[in-house]
């Protein structure tokens, strides 16, 4: 999957949000081809945020330097962007549960902070290519949607129309914060903008992320959420490290353009449910059966989901076509298998998840 890079960039690349569970495996790539990073973060003096990156910075061809940025500051990029030719602008909140103010805690930030990124990159002559983390929510709000086009699977050309501030918040923070960039994009002619639209995003991370969204959904297969039975509800499902290995082609091919679709397999709760038991046994309470929708949708809200969402999203398939990034990228992406296990495994290492009191012979082979 590595890309040979045969000439060094002429300067150093910004990644924003450098302790991201993305940023840092970008990082991580980056350093090993001895590019030359900076890095934002919220706090340079919090070994939290910064540890795993001066670890995976730790005798890799190239140098990292970190800065100190808030998405809400309008000049705290400008310092960390100078010289460079590349951004990575993969800042962003990620909160999709118990969202106390849709806007200010998650519209106000992506957008602003977008608009603040962007417009030190008009302040910054040496900027070239600005890369984008976007997501699939910036294409579709949700699975319901499909059913009223004419194409089978979404793709680069759609765009999310049905989120709104108090309907799939953080899928509409994605989505008009990706248009934000596309419009700034189009007012210059000096760079260009390359966008990422991941799905779920899972894998080991390089730090112990405990709130990410990822974490949680698969915390919700160990801990008993799950043990009565699942909604049938699928996930576009895409590994971490592939992602970062995208928006490194993406930043480093000068043919690349447009948006990019990141997914490597759409599986349902059921199927991530089967995966974890082959590998881990029955000592965990991964759900055994598919509740009904009528079921699922009289316990959603006990499960804090809004009815409006689960009657668009329970029950309904969920397609993505990702042959652009495969031709354009080269990417292949791993199979959705490999990404579930080794983040379960992450969690246990963690103490995210309680071991099983219990596990079969068979299960602890195949995890030696």
């Amino acid at each position: 999957m590595s890309i040979q890079i045969t000439t060094r960039l002429s300067g150093p690349v910004l990644v924003t949000g450098g302790n991201g569970y993305i940023a840092s495996w970008l990082i991580k790539r980056l350093l090993e081809l001895g590019v030359d990073v900076h890095a934002t973060v919220r706090d340079t003096r919090d070994p939290t945020r910064t540890a795993h990156l001066r670890a995976a910075a730790r005798g890799r061809p190239g140098t990292l330097s970190l800065f100190d940025a808030d998405l809400m500051d309008a000049g705290g990029f400008d310092r960390a962007m100078a010289g460079c030719h590349l951004v990575f602008h993969t800042a962003s909140p990620l909160i999709v549960r118990d969202v106390a103010d849709p806007v200010r805690d998650l519209v106000q930030p992506a957008t602003r902070g977008t608009r603040h990124v962007l417009e030190a990159v008009n302040r910054t002559p040496s900027v070239r290519r600005v890369v984008l983390t976007s997501s699939v929510v910036a294409i579709y709000g949700d699975a319901a949607d499909l059913e009223g086009m004419e194409a089978d699977r979404f793709d680069e050309s759609h765009w999310n129309s049905t989120s709104n501030a108090h309907h799939q918040p953080y899928a509409y923070s994605k989505t008009v914060a990706e248009r934000l960039a596309w419009e700034m994009a189009g007012g210059q002619d000096r760079w260009d903008l390359v966008a990422m639209n991941p799905g779920l995003v899972l894998g080991p991370g390089l730090s112990r992320h405990t709130n990410a969204e990822s974490v949680l959904i698969m915390r919700d297969f160990g801990n008993g959420y799950y043990r009565f039975g699942a909604p049938e509800l699928e996930f576009a499902i895409v590994d971490v490290r592939d992602v970062a290995e995208s928006h490194l082609r993406a930043g480093l091919i000068p043919e690349a353009e447009g948006r990019h679709i990141l997914v490597s397999e759409t599986l349902s709760l059921m199927d991530i449910a089967s995966i974890l038991r082959d590998h881990f046994g029955d000592g965990y309470p991964f759900p055994r059966q598919t509740v009904s929708r009528v079921v699922a949708l009289m316990l959603a809200p006990r499960r804090r989901i809004p009815q409006a969402v689960a009657r668009r999203n329970i029950g309904y398939p969920l397609r993505f076509d990702n042959r652009y990034a495969r031709e354009a990228l080269g990417m292949t992406f791993r199979p959705a298998a490999e990404s579930i296990v080794d983040h379960f495994r992450q969690l246990l290492d963690d103490d995210l998840v309680p071991r099983a009191r219990r596990n079969s012979g068979d299960a602890r082979r195949r995890l030696q």
